[in-house]
């Protein structure tokens, strides 16, 4: 990795708007910076002496005026996002003001090949900033002091085969693959412009994206939101087991369930989650009581998240809870069982996770740059 440039305290906060911006010319930057105009162009020409911006084009005002825009320049660099699904590893590479330069996508057992590739496919001589890997998993610092790692074996191999695909020296954050989708939804998704809310993934397993103010709650241990951690079952007479509700939620159990309740005359057994939607969507009768089954447990354990955290907004995500045919089942025991509370199902899809995590990889990467300011103007 490039080691950033030294830069005045000026041209780093210049760097982190432009960033944001994507471009902007410099009476924009004063703006958005909150610095004087002979400030803001002292900044912009060390930050091109550096490299880190460039003129991009010219802007016309209504004055007839032109004004010159600039955006990042080549020095700059990119992140990496990685996404290790229960599936699928999808890797997405960025510029620091969020263009997509990079994207791969391969199964679990490829994941370091589809890490090599995006690698391979960023621009020649662009520095890598800053790398963010998203496990299904809480993360905590190694024992030998090699930095942050999962803290289970749920991350497994393919954790370890990514990180040798890595390029050394390039700060890499682990991050929690639901709280990634939750920046997603709030960035780009269902929950664009609401400051809180949460978003419930409901698939293989089960999770909770707590987001407060705009920022994702993590808690004390890294651990906010592991929902499969809540006691199930709680009734007289039975232990609840660890992770026990995941098990109930899941789709495997789902599908177990409708294995039990299928009928011969019910036609062929579905195999997968997205077959069992797919013929309840088609109107057969036994698969759409299966999901009406599953829509009420998902409603109770969003009751449970609307009664600890009372977030306004629960998205619904995941590989079945963000199927619409969820949706009024969920409400009605939601609102059976608690107070009122939007629900609506994820729009970011498949690649939230990867989403979320390139934008966190793009603020650590902008951070990467910005904390090299050492001097005072």
């Amino acid at each position: 990795m490039a080691e950033a440039p030294r830069l005045t305290e000026s041209a780093s906060a210049v760097f982190a708007v432009l960033a944001e911006a994507g471009s902007a010319t410099r009476p924009q930057l004063a703006t958005l910076a909150g610095l004087s105009k002979p400030t803001v162009s002292s900044a912009v020409a060390e930050l091109e002496s550096a490299r880190l911006a460039a003129h991009s084009g010219t802007a016309s005002s209504g004055t007839g005026r032109s004004a010159a825009v600039y955006g990042l320049g080549p020095a700059a660099g990119a992140v990496l996002a990685v996404d290790l699904g229960p599936a699928v590893t999808r890797v997405r590479g960025c510029a620091l003001d969020g263009t997509l330069l990079a994207e791969t996508a391969a199964s679990r057992e490829e994941a370091a090949d589809a890490v090599r590739g995006a690698l391979a496919a960023l621009p020649a001589g662009a520095p890598l900033r800053a790398i963010v890997v998203a496990v299904g998993d809480v993360t905590e610092w190694d024992r030998e002091g090699a930095g942050m790692r999962p803290a289970t074996a749920k991350a497994g191999p393919v954790y370890d085969a990514v990180t040798v695909a890595l390029p050394p020296g390039v700060p890499v954050h682990l991050e929690n693959n639901v709280n990634c989708a939750a920046l997603a939804e709030l960035h780009e998704g269902a929950a664009r412009g609401r400051r809180t809310f949460g978003y419930l993934r409901i698939g293989v397993g089960i999770g909770l994206g707590i987001v407060i103010g705009g920022h994702v709650l993590r808690g004390a241990n890294g651990a906010a939101g592991e929902l499969a951690r809540l006691p199930y079952p709680w009734d007289e007479g039975r232990e609840p087991r660890r992770e026990a509700l995941e098990e109930y939620v899941g789709a495997r159990s789902l599908l177990r369930r409708a294995a039990h309740a299928w009928r011969d005359a019910d036609g062929p057994c579905p195999r997968t989650a997205e077959e069992l939607f797919a013929l309840a969507a088609e109107g057969r009768a036994a698969a759409r009581a299966v999901v009406a089954r599953h829509a009420a447990d998902v409603g109770r354990l969003a009751a449970a998240v609307a009664a600890v955290l009372d977030p306004g907004l629960i998205v619904l995500g995941g590989s079945t809870g963000a199927d619409p045919q969820l949706l009024p089942g969920v409400r009605a025991e939601l609102g059976r069982l608690s107070w009122p509370t939007e629900v609506v199902s994820s729009t970011v899809g498949d690649l939230g996770t990867v989403v979320g995590a390139a934008r966190l990889a793009v603020t650590r990467g902008v951070q990467t740059v910005t904390d090299a300011a050492r001097t005072k103007d």
